[in-house]
């Protein structure tokens, strides 16, 4: 995908704004802020710590990526808590 692309899909999204699929088939929507648990110590950031995501963005490779205290991670890192 070049960055043409991306924009024209981007213009569709909300970085304040995550669907989720729960373990039940629902179709979930998360607002920003949300809280998720590290699963494994990335940056500055410890395995079982709760953080809070503030927005979502995506790479130019259609990568999930939180932003948490102004800092990127990759979504896999973090398990959802959903509540």
């Amino acid at each position: 995908m070049n960055k043409k692309e991306l924009a024209e899909l981007l213009k569709y999204s909300n970085p304040k704004e995550l669907y989720i699929i729960t373990w039940n088939r629902l179709l979930k929507l998360l607002l920003c802020p949300f809280k998720v648990l590290v699963k494994q110590d990335v940056g500055d950031l410890k395995k079982d710590q709760v953080v809070w995501v503030d927005e979502v963005k995506v790479t130019i490779e259609l990568k999930t990526v939180f932003i948490i205290s102004s800092k990127a991670y990759y979504y896999f890192h973090f398990e959802i808590l959903n509540e």
